[in-house]
């Protein structure tokens, strides 16, 4: 068999397909492997470049190929996709991996050490967490008004409504009894998020990147986190602008004939990520709305030709290059050096 330059891998929980080519683009290699497989078959081949899709597993696997020396290259689901000839198969699958891989402006996803994922696991976790929150209050609160009890706004309400409900006679027995199982998952939650949220904010102050992001005005300490946590190598982008628009904070362009359209914002991206940008952006905007806190002339300059939500999105946008200036850099936040260079952040 001739030398294998380039491996295109599809992965599945059981089983992997693999194609590769040699110097002259030629298929040399089309097999499948059963899981208890994987090593013992790449322990074997000389060292060579593999692609696989970015997914869940993959970077388990590019940590465990890289310590047999070969180099592990993940790409974009939605890179790969062009590369796919038809009657999609798992066969086809590698093979468009195989292809995608060596197109010289292919981009690639940073390989994830296990510590990074770690920290992953733990701000998904926690948005989890919250998100379970939120869905047992509102159980709560609805099942309450059915029985004609209501609270005002606001999770601090939530216990106060549930001694109103144990102590509301018209509320059925059975009715009292099942308010107190969401009670306690309530309670037991909140519990169980706060020590998450401990283990968040040590986190934070243990990474030097997340201290100095959080200084930026509408990002603080769960956006910092969660944009050190998502970017393992912000110098894979050539220009903030470049990680604004993988963010999905950047207009679609529907350009045509010479034409210049823009649209709406991608939405590309981590959606957590660009929501809490996009929250911290709206605080600081209501912030100056009410004549408090220190808005950039440009952000005021902002509010009086644009509506506030297109305002959040655009100081998102900038938030995010920022950003990525800072961790690119290692410089820590200036607002009067970020002031003079807002028109012109990279």
């Amino acid at each position: 068999m001739n030398q294998i330059i380039r491996i295109g891998m599809d992965t599945s929980k059981h089983f992997f397909q693999l194609h590769g080519v040699d110097a002259a683009e030629q298929p040399v290699l089309r097999r499948k492997l059963r899981r208890r497989e994987m090593v013992t078959f790449f322990a074997k081949l000389p060292p060579t470049v593999i692609g696989m899709e970015a997914c869940g597993a993959s970077h388990y696997w590019a940590r465990e190929l890289g310590k047999l020396g070969h180099e592990v290259k993940l790409i974009a689901p939605q890179h790969v996709k062009p590369y796919v000839t038809r009657n999609k198969n798992d066969g086809r699958d590698a093979e468009g991996l195989c292809e995608a891989m060596s197109r010289p402006r292919m981009r690639f996803v940073p390989v994830k050490t296990a510590e990074q994922q770690a920290a992953l696991m733990l701000a998904g976790l926690r948005e989890q967490m919250v998100a379970r929150r939120t869905q047992l209050s509102n159980a709560i609160r609805g099942y309450a008004a059915e029985f004609g009890i209501t609270a005002a706004k606001g999770l601090d309400k939530i216990e106060a409504l549930l001694g109103q409900i144990d102590q509301e006679e018209s509320v059925p027995a059975l009715a009292r009894e099942l308010f107190a199982i969401q009670g306690s998952a309530y309670a037991r939650l909140q519990v169980e998020l706060k020590a998450i949220e401990i283990k968040l904010r040590a986190w934070h102050r243990a990474n030097a990147d997340s201290r100095r992001l959080a200084e930026i005005p509408g990002v603080g300490p769960v956006g910092a986190t969660g944009l050190v946590m998502k970017t393992p190598d912000p110098g894979a982008y050539t220009s903030g602008r470049h990680f604004a628009a993988w963010i999905g904070l950047t207009p679609k362009d529907h350009s045509s004939a010479g034409k210049t359209r823009l649209g709406k914002i991608t939405r590309a991206g981590d959606e957590r990520l660009r929501s809490v940008l996009v929250a911290g952006a709206t605080a600081v905007i209501q912030q100056a709305k009410h004549g408090r806190g220190h808005p950039s002339p440009w952000l005021l300059a902002l509010l009086k030709r644009k509506p506030p939500k297109l305002a959040a999105v655009a100081l998102a946008n900038k938030n995010a290059r920022i950003a990525w200036k800072l961790m690119v850099t290692g410089q820590s936040y200036d607002g009067a050096r970020m002031l003079g260079a807002s028109a012109s952040v990279a």
